[in-house]
């Protein structure tokens, strides 16, 4: 296969020396205020669309009051870094996000940091609101006037980085100290312990989707789609689904922007490698050019394919989302574009017919996709779909 596809050789059904998270970050995020299950979606049109038995979407268009899955991982990622910057047990058995702002007063004042792409530093900018904390959020200079808007709608000083993702993170990173915390997804060396936290933070969808299957007395998938941008969501993915304490190991397909193919590169290099650019696909969410130093074990041994995409797919996956009833961003309708990329890809029946083997899939094979953001980009939504879509 070209650059552009790429089937793992390395992947392995189970992960040896990995730590698969408890339930600990699920028990947590059910105490924080307007705490739901977001839905397990059937999609029978693009099951059609893929020629698979069932396909299932995670639907994280609306995870505690925000469009898109990034608050799992700061906030727990958060609660942890202020765990060590306490007393042992100073946070006792609290009960509310009242209780904790109380125990962190000896810390003000305190900002959280981050250097984002729009999802997860709206997402810490919320948790530093409900924390009662500040909130220091560097960002690319080419993201949305709408992503932008959003982060300082929810209190936070918005810091425009005169370059690209990679750079905002570098500026981010010089914030740490005492009166600075960085919660980054992204690591660094010296910089591991709060990004492996945002890994674990993700868990809970995870776990959430194996409890609906269950209620419903349904089958797990033989095929999980991830999005990937510095690797960190993929990871906790991977993970979950190459635990040992997991039955059924599915194949796993990771999707990311053609000229941000960061994961892809390093994979078929063997080794961590950065991509020059330009970063500018409308996977905005994914426009990274170098994977998490903590995410790499995982998604280079965890991920069985991986496949990079022009913005055009994404159009398409979008309005196939949105036919299907819902609410999918660009970066929310990436997996899905990547799928429908391979499924169709090639010029001849036969290629088509490798990509269904490397991936495992038939007629009867169940997908599962995550819809990792809603409209994140109003405007930019009802051009590529049309209707009124909000982004809060």
């Amino acid at each position: 296969m070209s650059i552009s596809a790429l089937v793992n050789a390395n992947a392995v059904e189970t992960l040896d020396g990995q730590v698969f998270p408890d339930r600990s970050p699920l028990r947590f995020h059910r105490r924080l205020p307007g705490y739901e299950e977001t839905p397990l979606v059937g999609a029978p049109g693009l099951a059609d669309a893929m020629g698979v038995g069932k396909v299932l979407v995670k639907d994280e268009s609306g995870r505690l009051g925000l469009p898109a899955f990034k608050i799992l991982g700061a906030s727990w990622a958060t609660y942890r870094a202020l765990q060590e910057r306490l007393p042992e047990g100073a946070f006792g058995d609290w009960e509310t996000v009242e209780d904790l702002r109380e125990r962190l007063e000896p810390l003000l004042p305190l900002d959280l940091v981050t250097a984002t792409d729009g999802n997860h530093g709206r997402a810490l900018a919320r948790v530093a609101r409900l924390l009662g904390l500040g909130a220091r959020i560097f960002v690319p200079e080419d993201m949305a006037a709408a992503r932008r808007e959003a982060i300082a709608g929810e209190g936070a000083e918005v810091v425009v980085v005169d370059g690209t993702y990679d750079e905002a993170v570098e500026r981010s990173a010089a914030e740490e100290g005492e009166s600075g915390l960085v919660v980054s997804d992204m690591s660094w060396p010296g910089y591991e312990r709060i990004p492996s936290w945002v890994i674990e933070g993700y868990s809970t969808m995870l776990w959430e989707i194996d409890d609906e299957l269950e209620r419903r007395g349904e089958a797990g998938p033989e095929l999980v789609v991830v999005q990937i941008g510095v690797g960190a969501f993929a990871a906790a993915v991977i993970r979950h689904f190459r635990s040992q304490q997991t039955s059924r190991h599915p194949k796993v397909l990771g999707v990311e922007p053609a000229n941000a193919a960061c994961v892809l590169r390093s994979v078929a290099e063997d080794r961590i490698v950065s991509v020059p650019g330009p970063l500018d696909s409308i996977m905005v969410g994914l426009n990274c050019g170098r994977p998490s130093l903590v995410a790499w074990p995982s998604v280079s041994r965890g991920a069985d394919v991986l496949v990079a995409v022009d913005d055009e797919p994404a159009r398409e996956a979008m309005r196939l989302m949105a036919a299907s009833g819902i609410v999918s961003g660009e970066t929310g309708a990436a997996g899905l574009g990547g799928l429908l990329e391979l499924l169709r890809g090639g010029s001849s029946r036969r290629q088509q017919e490798e990509a269904r083997r490397a991936l495992g899939v038939n007629r009867e094979s169940r997908v599962l996709l995550f819809n990792s953001e809603g409209a994140t980009d109003p405007d930019n939504y009802r051009r590529l779909v049309g209707g009124a879509h909000s982004s809060s």
